[in-house]
């Protein structure tokens, strides 16, 4: 992989991340048509999701700041508190996947473009019948509980497949549950956080200790690293706004559209 691939598929990761369409779908596809292959694949990978997750920060700072005093400063239960665990509780799915099922998870990566196209088109469903669910309730809705978390963390665990967006599968989940449109966009965006970091800080003690080898380049990494986090914050702030004025069926026709490409391309 050279420095302008990186820059391509950098620039590809900041931009899907937060968009409802599947940045790892997205990467796939971008790899399939640039023919970069191999484990740099998989490290460039941990490379621009770490950088997408420290744009997060980036954008939410004041909700981060803001819920990591309340959780810390004070021994009684708060609202921080009480948002920190619900937080906590959608991570469970997550973690169930990724420590008992990640081999089975990566064995998805690079298999063509079938699979993305598929799991495209199932994004496009959830993000139409969200949007039609939505405006039928005329915008009424109530704040993340417990039981939506664990629900929207369910979804999050099944979008670790290529082309199932995290971020649409969560927030339409989220809004089919009933949650406000508010506030589902910044739950799906910080409840990622922890778990990308995790599995990062992991796949790094592994490229340590030589488990994982890889012959991506100083140059690409850094390159792509920050394509993808400028594209990030921008891509985070104007999700949070989308949703807001609930846009998603523009992103459903996108994901349909790019699904039935890919599976056409791939059967014929």
């Amino acid at each position: 992989m050279n420095w302008l691939e990186a820059l391509i598929l950098g620039i590809v990761q900041g931009l899907t991340e937060f968009l409802p369409v599947s940045s790892s779908g997205h990467l796939e596809i971008g790899q399939a048509l640039l023919g970069t292959s191999g484990e740099e694949n998989l490290t460039f990978a941990i490379i621009v999701h770490t950088a997408t997750v420290l744009s997060t920060l980036v954008i939410l700072w004041r909700e981060v700041a803001q819920l990591f005093k309340g959780t810390f400063t004070t021994l009684r239960w708060n609202s921080e508190k009480d948002y920190v665990a619900k937080i906590l509780v959608s991570m469970i799915p997550v973690f169930i996947v990724g420590m008992f099922f990640k081999e089975q998870v990566e064995a998805f990566f690079g298999n063509g473009l079938l699979l993305v196209g598929v799991c495209l088109l199932v994004t496009a469903l959830l993000l139409a019948l969200s949007e039609w669910l939505q405006k039928k309730r005329q915008g009424e809705g109530h704040e993340v509980t417990y039981k939506d978390a664990i629900i929207i963390g369910i979804a999050q665990a099944c979008a670790v497949l290529p082309g199932l967006s995290r971020s649409g599968s969560t927030i339409a989940t989220g809004l089919l549950c009933g949650v406000k449109k508010e506030s589902i966009a910044q739950f799906s965006f910080l409840m990622v956080l922890i778990p990308i970091l995790g599995e990062a800080f992991l796949d790094l003690l592994k490229l340590l200790q030589g488990e994982l080898t890889s012959d991506l380049g100083l140059v690409p990494a850094i390159v792509g690293f920050a394509a993808a986090f400028v594209t990030g914050c921008f891509a985070c702030r104007f999700m949070i706004e989308i949703v807001r004025r609930q846009r998603l069926i523009w992103f459903a026709l996108y994901c349909a559209v790019v699904g039935t490409v890919a599976i056409v391309s791939t059967v014929c």
